[in-house]
């Protein structure tokens, strides 16, 4: 299930970098879902197939807290109701009144998950 939630207001990154790690890839790997906060942005890391996703919290449709979802064949299902995302661009199932849900960009890297910080702050605006 999902583990502690992690902070990352202030995060941890080398001077002009817009990567911030999150996480050890095995605790991503271990628990699937791992919730961050970058910059005031909610957001979880999720293993799925063998690659890490980064995307928003929060469902755009009901606003539900995606965390809670489950996941199956590349996709992420919000508990609240029958829609789901693809993990691959967002899109959400066809006939929901919805925008994709936003993801984010991802790399591996001296063993830890590490976030496009930037990209979090400047979609949220």
């Amino acid at each position: 299930m999902c583990g502690r939630r992690i902070s990352v207001a202030d995060p941890p990154r080398s001077p002009g970098s817009r990567w911030t790690a999150i996480c050890p890839v095995s605790r991503l790997i271990e628990q699937t879902f791992v919730r961050a906060r970058i910059g005031g942005n909610d957001l979880i890391l999720i293993w799925d197939g063998g690659r890490a996703i980064a995307c928003e919290r929060a469902c755009p449709h009901e606003q539900a807290d995606l965390s809670r979802g489950r996941l199956s064949k590349g996709r992420l299902f919000c508990p609240r109701h029958a829609a789901s995302f693809d993990l691959d661009d967002g899109s959400i199932t066809a006939g929901w009144p919805s925008r994709a849900l936003r993801i984010y960009p991802v790399q591996i890297a001296e063993e830890q998950v590490w976030i496009d910080a930037e990209a979090v702050t400047s979609a949220a605006s």
